[in-house]
């Protein structure tokens, strides 16, 4: 399945910068695209180093004598978080003007997570962050809301299988993928603290709260959170602080970004189940949330939401292009305008509100709000 958005990005920060990272969760199709992104470009030798292949990690002992050779290549490193200590390594290599070099190095941890050692790249380095597949890449909705977009669970023969996958895959992580990353955890707290998220989902994240449940500390519960949010599992929306006299929710709130992981977490093995339970709710918003962001190729520090203790608010808060976006997701067959979206278009000064809901069609619902489908978010130009 060829991502033809992150190919052709890929393609553009390598024409302005000498190296491209594309960062996302494990198994997400990082090292598929970088395949598809070096078929495409036959006249270019590529030299491939897997940094969780013994003998590639073997080669990179003496990383300036090994990386040297491979001027005028196209150098892909896969699970650069790995050995952070290469990225000097590669300024130094990549400030030769004697040389030209191209890496693409391939990240399953944020560039929150490595911004120490990536910060020595600082204007010779773009940044790509790849999600699992969207409804850009599939069109059947309702299956990728219950499978998740991870191609092994959204290409698997059934949704037995694809749930036997997600949790293998949620075991794994734990055991061996967060050790893996330095992070020492334990995997059957952090498995209790993941699951707890669950009711959490579209709210407000409430720490104190939680470690009272699992008999942790506020800082603790805290730090695990980051480590998922830093390896791309849960998505952290920050509030946005207008400059007016209303009291503003100052708590983040907290989304899964694969929503087959979320219904892995808590036992939801199709469709049908997913329905009838109140969480239906809560996780189409999330689904929808990550559509809109991904669609729209809006940056993650770009994006928020806004909450007043009068209970005005706004589901996202988006910049873009020099504008205020607002959106919410209301999983209904008929939205409407609410007195809150008219205080959050007056109050944030907002360009334009779409409501997102589960459709195919858009339609204004006046001349600052337009009613727009899921399947159609394409249709919104920004």
């Amino acid at each position: 399945m060829e991502r033809t958005l992150y190919l052709n990005l890929i393609e553009q920060h390598l024409r302005i910068q000498p190296v491209c990272a594309i960062l996302g969760a494990r198994q997400v199709g990082k090292t598929t695209l970088a395949r598809e992104f070096a078929k495409k470009h036959p006249e270019k030798k590529v030299e491939f180093f897997d940094l969780e292949n013994p003998i590639h990690l073997a080669s990179l002992e003496t990383p300036m004598l090994t990386l040297s050779k491979y001027a005028d290549h196209l150098v892909v490193i896969d699970e650069i978080q790995r050995r952070p200590d290469l990225f000097p390594i590669l300024r130094v290599l990549i400030d030769d003007p004697a040389c030209t070099y191209m890496f693409l190095i391939l990240g399953s941890a944020s560039r929150d997570l490595l911004r120490q050692s990536s910060e020595t790249l600082a204007g010779r380095i773009g940044y790509i962050e790849l999600p699992p597949f969207t409804l850009s890449d599939v069109r059947d909705a309702d299956k990728l809301l219950m499978r998740g977009g991870f191609p092994r669970s959204y290409l698997a023969h059934s949704n037995e299988d694809s749930f036997l996958w997600r949790d293998g895959y949620i075991n794994t992580f734990l055991e061996r993928d967060l050790p893996g990353f330095g992070f020492d955890v334990p995997p059957r707290m952090m498995h209790r603290f993941w699951m707890m998220l669950c009711f959490y989902h579209g709210q407000l994240f409430n720490a104190h709260e939680i470690a009272l449940s699992l008999m942790l500390s506020d800082k603790t519960v805290t730090k695990y959170l980051d480590i998922l949010a830093g390896t791309f599992m849960i998505r952290v929306l920050q509030p946005w602080f207008e400059n007016i006299k209303k009291r503003q929710i100052k708590t983040p709130k907290i989304y899964f970004r694969d929503t087959g992981i979320f219904n892995a977490l808590s036992s939801i093995r199709s469709i049908t189940e997913l329905a009838k339970t109140p969480k239906i709710g809560p996780v189409w918003e999330g689904f929808a949330l990550e559509e809109v962001i991904n669609c729209l190729q809006i940056r993650s520090n770009d994006c928020y939401f806004w909450s007043t203790h009068n209970e005005a608010e706004l589901d996202l808060l988006a910049f873009k292009n020099g504008k205020r976006l607002g959106f919410e997701f209301k999983y209904t067959e008929s939205p409407k305008i609410t007195k809150s979206m008219n205080i959050a278009l007056e109050d944030l000064k907002l360009d334009h509100l779409y409501v997102v809901f589960p459709g195919s069609m858009s339609f204004d619902l006046s001349d600052k709000i337009t009613a727009c489908g899921l399947d159609v978010l394409q249709d919104i130009k920004v």
